[in-house]
């Protein structure tokens, strides 16, 4: 089957750039695909519109993890990305009450645009964590697809919960100072939660970036391999959003103030015509992706 999945594509490369193949839906094609390329690894693109040759399967379970949503198949990742889950799931395990980390998604066999979910995670250098302390590793495929984490954000939003802990702190800071960490995505109320309580040296939490959503997960993005030319690190840098500093100041404050509630301004008049709908990344089609996306694809 997957020999005949990839001679058609093979067919479609042989139209021009208006063809059928170039206007055919991204995710359909990088979704049919079960199982990675036999391609030396390579991220190519950006985190938002790009693919992943080689892509390595992290074991379901390991010493210090578990993958969890198996059905999704989206355990796949670039050498770079599994390197580090060992590494920080063999830290977590160190902790008081933490048996390792679950592991949420992290790509795609051949990463791409997902068919549900997220806008990222395309080049397999994005990893979701959960901010549940695993207790055990040792649960069935049923109960990684039924069991839920936890939430470490009050109701308001506006602060973090009883979850937080210590020891989600002191995960997050070991994640921000890996060296192959490029940013790490969180609630805002955590980063104020660490920016309150961090002492010393607080450069790590300049890695540490406030996003809505995630606060039943924080999400780590890694950077661009060393040789890796066909992938992009994301801009601008975390030194340049944080103006050089950690970020713990008046604009890190806007997420839970004039984020929740915005100050009331004068009514803009209605446009004549409905903005334009902004493409995502279920829009996508081929020719929206770097031209090796084509070449992964088609590879055995």
């Amino acid at each position: 089957m997957i020999r005949v999945f990839s001679a058609l594509v093979g067919a479609f490369l042989a139209l021009t750039p208006q063809g059928s193949f170039a206007e055919t839906k991204a995710n359909q094609l990088f979704g049919a695909k079960s199982q990675a390329s036999s391609q030396r690894p390579a991220a190519f693109g950006t985190y938002a519109r790009g693919c992943l040759a080689g892509g390595v399967q992290l074991p379901e379970t390991g010493p210090t993890w578990q993958a969890m949503r198996l059905s999704r198949n989206r355990n796949w990742g670039h050498p770079d990305a599994i390197e580090f889950v060992e590494r920080l799931s063999r830290y977590a395990a160190s902790l008081p009450g933490w048996e390792g980390l679950y592991i949420g998604d992290i790509s795609q066999p051949r990463g791409g645009p997902m068919t549900s979910g997220h806008q990222s995670h395309q080049m397999g250098l994005d990893i979701d964590i959960w901010m549940l302390p695993p207790k055990r590793l040792n649960l069935s495929r049923s109960e990684r697809e039924k069991i839920s984490s936890v939430s470490v954000r009050s109701k308001d939003q506006r602060r973090v919960n009883g979850n937080w802990t210590a020891q989600h702190m002191a995960l997050l800071k070991a994640a921000a100072q890996d060296p192959a960490v490029d940013r790490i995505f969180v609630t805002a109320p955590a980063k104020i939660a660490m920016c309150n309580s961090a002492t010393g040296n607080k450069s790590w939490l300049q890695k540490i970036r406030p996003l809505w959503g995630h606060h039943y997960h924080f999400h780590v993005r890694l950077k661009c391999p060393d040789g890796n030319r066909g992938c992009r690190t994301q801009t601008p840098t975390v030194r340049e959003l944080s103006k050089g500093g950690t970020g713990c100041d008046a604009s890190l404050n806007w997420w839970v103030t004039d984020a929740l509630n915005p100050p009331k301004t004068a009514a803009k008049p209605k446009p004549k015509a409905p903005a334009p709908k902004k493409r995502g990344a279920r829009d996508y089609v081929m020719a929206d992706l770097p031209q090796q996306c084509s070449q992964v694809l088609a590879a055995r």
